[in-house]
């Protein structure tokens, strides 16, 4: 079973192949991301409108590609899927319609994944991990702890009341001068700084309910920053340090008590999962395994390539649904909201449209 996989969501245009052979094991035929990186740089951050036309102009030509590495042709694959939403809006339409297209020319089955489920089901593509499992979903745009019950089959834990982690970097390092993008680059400044020169806050950090809060830090960092100012190249790896060091506590802290949420609806999970372009990051992911170690549990780290948007999470997603026989119409809507958590098994593109907006449902 094949299938082609369309990720356009943000500022990465991606396609992939992916497959499962005649015994069930997944593997990856071709996986192309180009990033936007360049375009969005003198701005700080991703601009929609230049990457929803950014999408327009390349989305053909990695889909090619992506067929081409793979070495097979549209008629050799037996569904199209792409990335139905959350996302920018403009650039979800650029993917989602490029894969209605395919599929309507090939005659193929269409599937219109959510992007924070390939994330979640990511694990099985690299690792084959058995449900249920917890993920740690880590991103610009999204923090949560998710009990992973199933294909459709997500409870929510807990989440951010403010800042999704990834902004909080980003945002971090925007204050302190750094370009874009910021997370990659904080985790540099930190490795020289000393991260017990600021004392900064952990929100949160001991209460039962597994939420997150980052917004404070954040403001902390800003008054510290401001404190010391003008800044040293010493006092930014020390703001840095100091500000990763607590994001890594408040990340152990919250998952210890997802861990303790999970048992309680869910039972003991196969895995202790982090996905999503923090997930990249060294100090989370050593801290995690700290954590899963002394939990008992494997940590499932997907790699650094597939930890970021692209577009093999979005055909692993969608070779999941269609082998449990869910698939998509060509009505099915690009959406800039669609909680994991509404995201069924069993569900018609009728009752995907349902509960949303008028804009969203003829975006």
């Amino acid at each position: 079973m094949r299938v082609l996989g369309i990720e356009s969501t943000c500022d990465e245009t991606a396609a992939a192949v992916v497959e499962t052979d005649e015994n069930g094991r997944p593997g990856i035929l071709s996986n192309v991301v180009l990033s936007q990186i360049a375009q969005h740089a003198p701005y700080g951050g991703v601009v929609p409108e230049i990457a929803a036309r950014a999408h327009v102009e390349v989305i053909d030509h990695i889909v090619a590609r992506a067929l081409g590495e793979a070495g097979v042709s549209l008629r050799d694959v037996d569904a199209v899927a792409a990335a139905a939403g959350p996302g920018l809006i403009g650039g979800v339409i650029v993917g989602l319609t490029a894969a209605k297209a395919l599929a309507l020319v090939a005659g193929k089955p269409f599937i219109a994944v959510n992007h924070l489920e390939a994330h979640a089901l990511t694990p099985r593509l690299t690792d084959e991990v058995p449900f249920p499992y917890l993920l740690l979903l880590v991103s610009g745009g999204h923090t949560q702890l998710v009990a992973v019950r199933g294909v459709g089959d997500y409870l929510r834990l807990g989440t951010t009341i403010d800042d999704a982690i990834g902004e909080a970097f980003d945002k971090t390092a925007k204050m302190l001068g750094l370009p874009y993008p910021g997370g990659p680059e904080v985790e540099r400044q930190a490795a020289r700084g000393n991260p017990e020169r600021f004392a900064l806050p952990r929100p949160l950090n001991g209460r039962a309910a597994p939420d997150f809060s980052l917004s404070g830090l954040k403001t902390a960092v800003r008054i510290e920053g401001e404190r010391v100012s003008p800044l040293s190249s010493t006092d930014i790896a020390d703001l840095c340090a100091s500000f990763q060091a607590a994001i890594v506590d408040i990340v152990v802290d919250r998952t210890r008590a997802g861990l303790r949420a999970f048992r309680e609806v869910a039972g003991r999970p196969n895995a202790l999962v982090v996905a999503g372009g923090v997930a990249a990051n060294g100090a989370i992911r050593a801290a995690l395994h700290r954590l899963a170690a002394e939990s008992g549990l494997r940590l499932v780290t997907p790699p650094p390539a597939l930890c970021t948007d692209n577009g093999a999470m979005i055909g692993w997603a969608g070779l999941e649904r269609l082998r449990l026989g869910l698939v998509d119409d060509l009505a099915a809507p690009a959406r800039a909201r669609w909680p994991l958590e509404s995201v069924g098994a069993g569900e018609t593109t009728e009752s995907r449209t349902a509960g949303t907006t008028v804009a969203e449902a003829h975006a």
